[in-house]
């Protein structure tokens, strides 16, 4: 069987490659199409050959290939997967339209529908300053744009796949169908159980606006007595530097060993996203290590909140300050609830195998459906198509006529 993966693009290591890599391991001889590759570390693609679109020749793909988005939707429908029987698409973006036919099944792995063209649209625009002006409603015809082919395109997926509940009631809410729920894959083996906790707190993230590093940093300036670290780099970093206080360490990109060794030792793990699901919350408590989570999104199904029994975190309800404060309180006045043999039981639910094996059983299933439907369409049509009998007619002598006129 001739398998295609088609990912939107390849530029850094992040959530969605881990969900690819997996991929990769379920389908070893798959191969890969996106629309750029300028990934460094190659090592999750398992030297598979990758096929790239247009815009990987286009000036500044590297650094601006954000930017070539109205061109993304017409570069993903070049790809000529025509000989593949399985199409698998990892999409976040335009990954989904990729063009397939009849007697091809086509899934879709999908980690959210395009966020700044639907439900997130009016919160892009003003973090990007395009709220007014003509820039403004340049981009919102363009948004108008990528929604409808978005739409569109969601009709030649067979079959969908959300990376967590809160996705897939987006997906019901913006293509209006189902999707089945396979949460992403975390690498549980690579981090371990460290019951001993420092006196600080952490936070790790890239930083861009919507991860709300800023409010974080804001939040614990405010209360010189608690220690926060804070690693990660991006756009943000300045800002969240002007805010923190004497209190807070910004550490920016860590390799991934100091932030295991701060996973492990740190008193909570602070998060203030709304996301999709979030891996780091999960990391955190395979680390043994308690959350205090913005309750939305993602991280009400990873995290299980205080007062329930065996709880992993606390949630905070709105994105201030003052909410998170509140919740720090209620961390600390009930820190014997919380168990990091318990964080790390919640944790192993998210491991890479279950992943793979879930991920596996449902192509097996849907696959073995879909060959069975093309046989039995084979088998009508072969029917169908089959020459008619030829029917012998005896001749009547037209002496019969006359009599049977003379009768009337």
């Amino acid at each position: 069987m001739r398998v295609a993966i088609v990912h939107d693009w390849l530029v850094v290591y992040g959530g969605a490659e881990r969900v690819l890599e997996q991929i990769i391991e379920c389908f070893p001889e798959a191969d890969i199409y996106t629309l750029v590759d300028f990934l460094e570390d190659r090592t999750c693609l398992k030297g598979r050959p990758v096929y790239t679109s247009f815009i990987q020749r286009l000036p500044s793909a590297r650094k601006h290939y954000r930017d070539y988005l109205p061109l993304m939707p017409l570069a993903i429908e070049q790809f000529d997967v025509s000989g593949y029987e399985l199409v698998i698409s990892s999409s976040y973006a335009v990954a989904k339209g990729t063009l397939t036919g009849p007697d091809q099944l086509h899934i879709s792995y999908v980690h959210s529908p395009i966020r700044y063209a639907w439900d997130l649209q009016h919160q892009y625009l003003r973090e990007a300053g395009l709220s007014s002006g003509l820039k403004s409603a340049l981009a919102r015809v363009l948004l108008h744009y990528i929604r409808g082919w978005d739409s569109r395109s969601a009709t030649g997926v067979d079959y969908l796949i959300s990376n967590s509940r809160f996705v897939a009631r987006r997906i019901k809410k913006v293509y209006g169908r189902d999707a089945t729920v396979i949460y992403p894959p975390v690498d549980v083996s690579a981090l371990s159980l460290e019951t001993h906790k420092g006196d600080f707190y952490l936070t790790a993230s890239r930083m861009v606006p919507y991860k709300r590093i800023d409010l974080i940093v804001k939040a614990f300036s405010q209360t010189p007595e608690r220690r926060l670290v804070v690693i990660g780099d991006g756009p943000d970093m300045a800002k969240v530097k002007a805010a923190a206080g004497p209190n807070v360490e910004v550490m920016g990109y860590q390799p991934f060993e100091v932030l295991r060794d701060h996973l492990q030792r740190a008193r909570a793990f602070v998060f203030a996203a709304e996301e999709d699901f979030g891996i780091s919350v999960v990391e955190a408590q395979a680390c043994g290590t308690p959350v205090i989570a913005y309750g939305k999104g993602g991280a009400l199904e990873s995290v299980l909140g205080y007062p329930r029994e065996h709880a992993t975190g606390v949630f905070f309800h709105e994105q201030t300050t003052e909410s998170l404060l509140d919740a720090l309180d209620c961390f600390e006045h009930h820190a014997w609830a919380f168990d990091p043999q318990d964080c790390r039981r919640n944790a192993e639910r998210f491991r890479t195998e279950q992943f793979n094996a879930a991920f596996r059983a449902f192509i097996e299933v849907r696959l073995a459906s879909f060959r069975s439907e093309l046989r039995r369409t084979e088998e009508w049509s072969s029917r169908v198509s089959a020459p008619l009998p030829i029917l012998k007619l005896r001749q009547v002598p037209r002496t019969a006529f006359r009599n049977s006129s003379n009768s009337i």
